[in-house]
């Protein structure tokens, strides 16, 4: 697939890894000029890039840096294909780094003001994971301990498409519902972080007895998003 990645931060720089390695063709960008890309994109094979390039005639588009920085991207997808997928990797901590969003705090998920905000439906999935296990506890389909991932989408065929390549990378994957169900697998959440295979996480995905946990509630005197 061609692949454009949007962040290049440890889950970016990691999923452009991998998915070289996979033979996939990839671009990717960060928020500063291609130049800062330059060592990453000849080690494994990737072309440094611009945002806007990164999202032009690619099957898949993965933004993953911090959520304080999406209003950013608005237009960066408008040169991107009406059928491309876009893939949502990110992660709001208010009181940590982001600052109080309040379309969030007022109960509108991460993902859904993420698509809202890039104008363009999205598919959750690579937030509930750390970077190392991303990168080395990828493992064969059927082995007891393959991690499974979450993925929650409203369009069934770019979900399938993204289930498809996690398992690709090594991880089972559980269909999580729709965008507005992704605060299942959001940090503070039985989800988050517990690298569990298919079943368990299943079942952590069904504990959730809060939408956000206190400690990742906005305060009224956080910072606003910078």
């Amino acid at each position: 697939m061609q692949i454009g990645i949007i962040g290049a931060g440890h889950i970016g720089g990691t999923l452009a890894r991998r998915l070289r390695e996979l033979g996939h063709d990839v671009a990717i960008a960060n928020s500063r000029q291609p130049e800062t890309l330059a060592a990453l994109a000849a080690e494994i094979g990737a072309t440094a890039t611009t945002p806007e390039a990164a999202a032009r005639g690619r099957d898949l588009v993965i933004i993953t840096i911090p959520m304080r920085q999406i209003p950013a991207l608005r237009g960066v997808l408008d040169g991107a294909a009406p059928g491309t997928v876009v893939i949502d990797t990110g992660n709001y901590y208010p009181r940590q780094r982001d600052g109080r969003i309040e379309p969030i705090e007022a109960g509108m998920t991460e993902a859904r003001w993420v698509a809202t905000e890039l104008g363009r439906p999205v598919v959750k999935v690579f937030n509930n994971i750390n970077w190392l296990k991303l990168l080395n506890n990828g493992l064969p389909a059927g082995d007891p301990l393959r991690i499974a991932l979450p993925v929650a989408g409203d369009d069934a065929a770019a979900k399938a498409m993204v289930m498809a390549l996690v398992d690709s990378l090594g991880f089972d994957s559980v269909d999580a519902g729709g965008l507005d169900d992704s605060y299942r697998q959001q940090p503070g959440q039985p989800a988050y972080g517990a690298d569990l295979p298919r079943e368990a996480l299943v079942a952590a995905l069904g504990r959730v007895t809060t939408r956000r946990p206190p400690d990742f509630v906005g305060r009224p005197g956080d910072p606003l998003p910078r």
